[in-house]
């Protein structure tokens, strides 16, 4: 009886409790969600919870979808007004058919591609302690295109993100 009934308050305070939102502290996955939807980044300072191989258009309110890319990995230059485009004329090709062109000017492999949620922010303020407010667009960040962009196209967001990130580590 005893057993039921602390099964029974635990399910209840599962049921009824908030999960955690996009750029949270955390320790386990269960601490960002209770329905198994987010994870717990624990290679970030403390924790960063978020979504990991989210879509343009998938993200919760209040964040982003942005795609990594290892820094090592960008060597190349493209024109990212100019890459792959249909006019002839202008067109430029510097980027392999398994690279996109990145709007910072560089292909990248579009296999080494992460994508995780990131929280946005407008200012530094809106970020936890060992974080920083930082546009994308730059070390291998880009916001994922959605509908209508391209990678060379899409705008940048700002995101709360860790020095931790300007190195993705990639395993193939």
């Amino acid at each position: 009886m005893r057993f039921t009934l602390a099964l029974l308050i635990l399910s209840s305070f599962a049921l009824f409790s908030c999960d955690a939102e996009i750029g949270d502290s955390c320790s386990v996955n269960v601490d960002c969600s209770t329905s198994g939807d987010r994870v717990c980044d624990r290679s970030q300072p403390g924790g960063y919870c978020t979504v990991e191989g989210c879509s343009a258009s998938s993200c919760p309110s209040g964040s982003r979808c942005v795609a990594f890319f290892p820094t090592a990995a960008l060597m190349v230059t493209c024109d990212p007004l100019t890459e792959d485009v249909l006019d002839e004329s202008v067109r430029t090709d510097d980027c392999t058919m398994d690279e996109v062109c990145l709007k910072s000017g560089y292909c990248a492999p579009h296999y080494l591609q992460r994508t995780y949620c990131m929280k946005k922010c407008s200012s530094g303020g809106d970020c936890r302690g060992k974080y920083e407010c930082r546009e994308t667009g730059t070390l291998g960040t880009q916001r994922l295109p959605g509908d209508g962009e391209s990678y060379g196209t899409v705008s940048d967001v700002k995101i709360c993100i860790s020095g931790t990130y300007d190195e993705v580590d990639v395993v193939d």
